[in-house]
């Protein structure tokens, strides 16, 4: 029996299994394509998406081969309406936002994958499950598979919600977004994302790898049957000149799609053992780059937890503060994806006259443009309120559940030392006391901080009496819970 089969080998699904292959549980990954995917809407990956990437070892040359476009120019007819600059939001992290398709950044979490000895069974649907109390039988194809758990990593369409009975509520849009990536023949700046707001509906233009272009273009009116291939790029070449100004022509189209936005939650990220994770919990528009970047964080804080159930070393409960820690954080991303969406695709006079002449001029604020960086890059979550913070509220920065910044330890960084791992960064004895709990699973790094910094970056517990940690590590593991 496998300790966990993961349905879907998508960015979220590979990297729940790369984190948990680093902490040596079995993991059998299948999924229903019969490939890779070579093109995908994501393209984008925020400063926490490149750390979780760094910290799961898969981060490679990623950011060498990406565009760094940090910026957003909007224009109204031919003037500049609005710039957005992004940068560093004033948290230190060495991972920057990375300009780059989300099949390269699969690719580098397979070869993560295989360097962990794992493996992907493509052309393998989930057709069936059923569980009992000590794990889950899974059709897949016509074979069964018996698991402990099963994660659903299978997108917005998900078979293993579906199977698993879980709710999906939310609202589908009936306006359409086109999608294309696309040589064109005009010198447009490439230093950053440009749009153009137009009363026909929005379209924006982002550099790519390789000088190509992603365009996104809002085109309400047009919803229905699925349009073919030849239709989308007629339309896409029909609104460039007509909504930018600019006499442009697409020399090539190497993909072409589109979509109608969801915006849809999970009403359980968990059925007994069978659990949820990324976009089958939780799908939006993909306005602020923020779906790939939330359900790569779901993998990353599921991983450690089930590798400790599944290692005997914690109960099933530490599986409820998962969805305890992250469902609060989809549920304001699906909030301000959808004021984005609003505020972008706004058709009425009111609510132009309100972007174009209020919004639109409070963005140019450098305070906000911080404050724009700094939301949408998700540096600041924090679990502060979840089940595995302790109440107290230290004066000292970062407190129980808040992210840690990577930082120089000696000869080594400190995301080196978290994959696969805790790290305690302090005096041998409280280092003992994390691997009375934790065995060979915690690295000890000479410190004063006095920390145990959880697998996924985030401070578990501070302080200087062993007794102190002893009894957060017993709490925490046995019953998922610290206050």
């Amino acid at each position: 029996m496998d300790d966990v089969l993961v349905v879907g080998a998508g960015p979220v699904g590979l990297a729940l299994a790369c984190g948990l292959l680093e902490q040596g549980t079995p993991v059998r990954v299948i999924d229903k394509a019969t490939g890779p995917a070579t093109t995908s809407r994501a393209n984008f990956v925020h400063a926490r998406g490149s750390e979780v990437l760094d910290r799961l070892g898969a981060l490679g040359d990623l950011a060498e081969r990406s565009v760094r476009a940090m910026k957003i120019t909007t224009y109204l007819g031919d003037k500049p309406l609005m710039r957005i600059r992004f940068g560093d939001p004033g948290i230190d992290t060495a991972a920057p936002p990375m300009v780059i398709s989300q099949a390269e950044v699969e690719a580098s979490l397979r070869n993560r994958l295989a360097e962990l000895g794992g493996a992907i069974e493509w052309g393998s649907p989930l057709t069936a499950l059923r569980q009992d109390d000590s794990g889950v039988v899974a059709t897949v194809g016509d074979a069964q598979v018996r698991a402990a758990w099963l994660v659903g990593c299978d997108g917005a369409g998900s078979a293993t919600r579906r199977l698993a009975g879980i709710g999906f509520p939310g609202v589908k849009l009936s306006e359409r977004f086109l999608l294309a990536d696309v040589h064109l023949d005009w010198d447009l700046d490439r230093s950053g994302t440009t749009g153009w707001i137009h009363p026909d509906g929005m379209v924006g233009a982002m550099p790519m790898p390789g000088n190509g272009w992603r365009i996104i273009a809002y085109d309400p009116g047009h919803s229905g049957e699925k349009s073919t291939s030849d239709a989308l790029l007629a339309r896409v070449e029909q609104i460039l000149p007509e909504r930018t100004g600019h006499d442009v022509h697409v020399q090539e189209a190497s993909w072409l799609s589109e979509f109608t936005v969801h915006r849809r939650l999970a009403d359980s990220y968990r059925s007994g053992r069978v659990l949820l994770a990324g976009d089958a919990g939780h799908t939006h528009a993909p306005f602020g780059g923020q779906g790939m970047l939330t359900g790569l964080g779901d993998a990353e804080n599921l991983a450690w937890k089930l590798a400790l159930v599944c290692d005997g070393r914690a109960g099933t409960g530490l599986i409820d503060s998962y969805e305890a820690e992250r469902r609060p954080l989809a549920t304001e991303v699906l909030r301000n994806t959808s004021l984005v969406t609003k505020v972008n695709v706004a058709q009425n006079p009111l609510g132009r006259l309100l972007r174009d002449r209020v919004i639109a001029p409070i963005f140019g604020v450098p305070a906000v443009q911080r404050w724009v960086t700094y939301q949408t890059s998700q540096l600041w979550v924090s679990y502060r309120r979840g089940p595995l913070a302790e109440k107290a509220c230290p004066a000292t920065k970062p407190r129980p559940g808040d992210r840690v910044p990577d930082r120089r330890c000696g000869s080594t960084r400190l995301y080196e030392e978290l994959r696969g791992h805790w790290v305690l960064l302090g005096p041998r004895q409280l280092v003992q006391v994390a691997r009375s709990h934790l065995g060979d699973l915690v690295t000890g790094l000479e410190s004063s901080e006095n920390m145990l910094v959880r697998p996924d970056g985030h401070l578990a517990w501070r302080g200087q009496d062993p007794g102190a940690l002893d009894r957060w590590l017993s709490a925490a593991l046995s019953t998922g819970a610290v206050r």
